[in-house]
């Protein structure tokens, strides 16, 4: 471990790895995973080279151009095909990428539509020897199964400048937030948790704002073993649904759904986003992850760039810490969030769960940002609880509720002025700067509530689940239900909801103004992160949806 450790550090800090894809890339196991041993040399992997795409900084200025309503060419998305005219790798990347996995005999690769991506089938004695340094190792925990190199791998300088890095080697499957189920304490209420129609209450949803568009749909994606069962969501649909119309089934499942239990997470994603986004057509995108070196997130980034026809509103409930990634990762993986963004696709992800997060560095703490949350070219999702716990009051901020400023990412223009706003206004009572990056992408953009849910999962309806991984299938069925009003009068899709959002300025939105999330348990900041403020801030955005007000603003 510790050679390993100092084999990372020199890596970090050494400018003669030029071979290096990921050279600031964590390869430690974290605990919980069991190393088995070493991978059989003839054991077959699957690897996903991420290749060097063309015209990015033209990419990012169609997106901003195509998701800012002042802009002549707002909502003109482009399809699929446009998109992979614009990214397609140069041939000469093609070309030089595609001799060196043949001159190793590799020759079994897929490509993708967009052909930025090439997913090979090798033997692990081949994987070692075409990524020197790379070391397959088996790994377990909770029945899973994972190969993963215990090494940073390094590449030909010859094609170094032609791939942005190679999947399947280092990250793990993404954990979902962590879903809390409380216990409640209190004698009488006049709710007992929150409900599709508690929120359709909270929200100022009516009967009628249900979908009817031909040409709507709208999706959540699952990773790591979490399958939704058909009969939980029934079961669901025929307890809580019976004040609206909507569907009880899933239209289609993008992947393979496992067997066993049902998880919760998807049991929530699935059971919410159909309440909100009532009788609209719903996806789920899984990813069991179908072998063992595959990187499940990444496996979904991939098919996004291989479907032609794809759901408007994606709500996806995962993160990681952003310094448990590389940052050439991160960087790729958002410029796929810009192709999803110009094709019309909304992408929301959670905030996550543990406020504005720690990292120990020694004597020195800060704030832990988490991605894709952190990342600018999605709308991210805060969590927010009801003042009165047992009533349909006004909200305050969930301790829980992600937020906080990316080291990775610097500040998009959109949001600059609002952030600039709450850290003036605030500044008095701002954990020190040292905590956190004040010129980072702050997140997250907006929130909804994200404590003690009703879910149904394996048939047995469980009171009191919470996380941000409930407020962002809320968001997102709201949004679906407003895309599927713009259908219906001839207007676009909403695409890239930020640059319109900060326009609004909170407007159709109830303001959040009480409570702080979680920081650091240290004597600087004594577990406090950051507090909700007038307008904008970095634990609940903008505020929770006034359905009618947002539905009024985002139809014209």
């Amino acid at each position: 471990m510790n050679s390993l450790l100092t084999f990372s550090v020199t890596l970090l800090f050494s400018s003669v790895w030029s071979g290096y894809l990921e050279y600031d890339q964590d390869v430690l196991m974290p605990q919980g995973w069991t190393h088995v041993g070493r991978v059989d040399p003839a054991e077959e992997l699957e690897l996903t080279f991420a290749l060097k795409q063309q015209n990015v900084h033209l990419l990012e200025e169609t997106l901003r151009l195509v998701s800012d309503p002042d802009s002549a060419q707002y909502g003109k998305h482009l399809s699929l095909e446009e998109v992979a005219s614009l990214v397609r790798p140069s041939e000469l990347t093609q070309k030089v990428v595609r001799h060196w996995l043949q001159s190793h005999g590799i020759t079994s690769c897929l490509t993708v539509h967009t052909q930025d991506f090439l997913q090979c089938a090798m033997t692990a004695d081949v994987a070692e020897r075409l990524l020197p340094g790379s070391r397959f190792n088996r790994y377990l925990r909770d029945g899973l199964s994972l190969v993963r190199s215990s090494a940073p791998y390094s590449v030909h300088d010859d094609v170094h400048q032609h791939l942005d890095f190679v999947g399947g080697l280092h990250r793990l499957p993404p954990k979902g937030q962590d879903l809390i189920q409380k216990k409640q304490h209190s004698k009488t209420s006049l709710h007992l948790g929150v409900t599709p129609a508690i929120l359709r209450a909270r929200y100022n949803l009516t009967a009628a704002d249900v979908g009817s568009a031909q040409n709507n749909s709208q999706a959540v994606a699952q990773f790591l073993e979490q399958y939704y069962h058909p009969a939980d969501l029934a079961e669901f649909m025929s307890m809580f649904g019976r004040s609206f119309q909507h569907l009880s089934q899933v239209d289609r499942v993008v992947g393979t759904q496992g067997e066993g239990k049902a998880g919760l997470e998807a049991s929530l994603d699935v059971e919410y986003i159909m309440s909100t986004g009532a009788n609209i057509s719903t996806w789920v995108f899984t990813n069991p992850g179908r072998h063992e070196s595959q990187e499940p997130f990444l496996q979904w980034m991939v098919l996004l760039s291989n479907m032609s026809d794809l759901p408007w509103v994606h709500t996806i409930s995962y993160g990681d810490d952003e310094d448990s990634l590389s940052t050439a990762y991160m960087m790729r993986i958002n410029t796929e969030f810009m192709k999803a963004g110009v094709r019309g696709l909304s992408l929301l992800f959670a905030s996550g769960d543990s406020g504005a997060g720690c990292r120990h560095l020694g004597k020195e703490n800060s704030f832990r940002p988490s991605f894709p949350a952190s990342s600018p070219y999605v709308t991210t999702v805060g969590g927010t609880s009801f003042k009165n716990p047992f009533k349909v009051t006004y909200e305050v901020t969930d301790y829980i509720s992600g937020g906080g400023f990316s080291n990775v990412f610097k500040m998009p223009g959109y949001q600059v002025g609002a952030v600039n706003g709450y850290l003036n206004t605030v500044a008095a009572t701002l954990p020190p700067q040292s905590y956190f990056n004040t010129s980072g992408r702050a997140y997250p953009d907006m929130a909804a509530l994200s404590d003690n849910y009703w879910v149904v999962t394996n048939r047995v309806p469980l009171p009191w689940v919470s996380g941000t991984s409930a407020s962002t299938p809320v968001v997102g069925g709201m949004l679906s239900l407003i895309n599927d009003q713009r259908l219906l009068k001839g207007l676009p899709a909403l695409g890239f909801l930020n640059p319109r959002l900060y326009k609004l300025k909170g407007q159709p939105l109830f303001d959040v103004t009480e409570g702080c999330h979680l920081g650091c348990l240290d004597e600087k900041v004594q577990g406090k992160g950051f507090c909700a403020a007038p307008a904008w801030d970095p634990v609940t955005g903008w505020g929770t949806p006034n359905y009618p007000a947002l539905l009024a603003a985002l139809l014209k």
